[in-house]
């Protein structure tokens, strides 16, 4: 996909709503032929990391000739978007409420066009284990798991039900919310002993726990932009951590190093590409995703999870995959945009 020539017209300063501070120094001064509302925010557990979002976002389309404006998700929202009218909405929430569809719902039923994908592709993106099911349905391979609500787990004694665990599944095992992200209430167990409390640390953000095989090699992340000839994968960003991947890690600098592109065999590159594009399709996703795989030492992928509101922060995936690809970030960023409300004008 290659994206247009940034706009030359420069864009005006942006509004900045409760929980959104600070604005771009090089924010220009006049008016554009283009208006994004950028909403960030949010009441989840990755509230800060949404706010860095958008503030990157919204950044970048202002450098494109883009007239931004950053709003919170608030009892606000609907009015601003009745007020200011804007042509798109870049919703850039984390977590409950950005990703599981019901904002996209509520922007639907303003009918506002926006980036992304649609309410109910995003409900089962959002649920892991159906998104599991459908990608394996796809053809797809995904680590073996099972799903424990947290009544279940206590009524039928947590030692029996965590020692059946490591009975069907050996160890080691990664224990996560069926819904969430940011690897928050991630967990990967070696020891049978430490099980119990990654189901305690689990259950602390939501009612159900999904168990599943760890699978080790290369972590790799595949971005995938909608283009006019279909879903395009972006070149994927390896992964190399000094311990667990977890939130420290992801949003904050000094842990993690990353290769992009990533350093793969051409074939293994190009199948981790397909994959990615395949649970794209799988999920009926829209404009952008990101799947999260590891690379096993016979070179096969395996799928852990699919994004639908990837993050865009300064340490973010997704960025570093539009620069590995020769975007010019801004212009691709503006390119979205234009792309959610040319599809609703159709």
């Amino acid at each position: 996909m290659t994206p247009p020539t940034p706009a030359t017209t420069p864009a005006a300063p942006d509004v900045v709503a409760p929980g959104l501070t600070g604005t771009s120094s090089t924010a220009p001064a006049h008016g554009t032929d283009l208006s994004v509302a950028v909403l960030a925010g949010g009441l989840s557990h990755e509230r800060d990391v949404s706010l860095r979002s958008g503030r990157r976002v919204a950044e970048a389309l202002r450098a494109a000739g883009v007239d931004v404006r950053l709003h919170d998700v608030d009892a606000d929202l609907l009015g601003f978007l009745r007020t200011t009218r804007p042509d798109v909405v870049w919703p850039l929430l984390h977590g409950a409420g950005g990703e599981d569809g019901s904002l996209r719902d509520v922007l639907e039923l303003a009918g506002v066009p926006y980036v992304g994908t649609g309410p109910r592709a995003s409900r089962a993106a959002w649920d892991k284990p159906i998104a599991k099911e459908r990608l394996q349905q796809a053809g797809l391979t995904t680590p073996e798991w099972l799903t424990l609500p947290q009544e279940l787990f206590r009524d039928l004694g947590a030692a029996a039900v965590l020692d059946a665990v490591v009975e069907r599944f050996g160890l080691p095992v990664v224990v996560k919310p069926t819904r969430g992200g940011s690897a928050l209430g991630v967990t990967r167990v070696q020891r049978r002993e430490d099980l119990a409390r990654a189901m305690v640390d689990c259950f602390a953000y939501g009612g159900s726990a999904l168990i599943e095989q760890a699978v080790d090699g290369i972590e790799v992340a595949v971005s995938v932009i909608d283009s006019p000839t279909g879903p395009t994968a972006l070149p994927p960003v390896e992964i190399v951590v000094d311990g667990t991947y977890d939130y420290d890690a992801r949003y904050n600098a000094g842990r993690v190093e990353y290769f992009a592109p990533a350093r793969l065999d051409d074939h293994v590159a190009r199948q981790v590409a397909t994959d990615a594009v395949a649970a794209h399709r799988a999920l009926d996703l829209r404009h952008l995703s990101r799947t999260d795989m590891i690379v096993r030492p016979d070179g096969a992928p395996t799928v852990l999870e699919v994004n639908v509101a990837p993050g865009m922060t300064e340490t973010s995936l997704f960025p570093q995959a539009v620069v590995a690809a020769g975007h010019d970030v801004p212009a691709l960023y503006r390119s979205i945009a234009e792309q959610a409300l040319t599809s609703v004008r159709r």
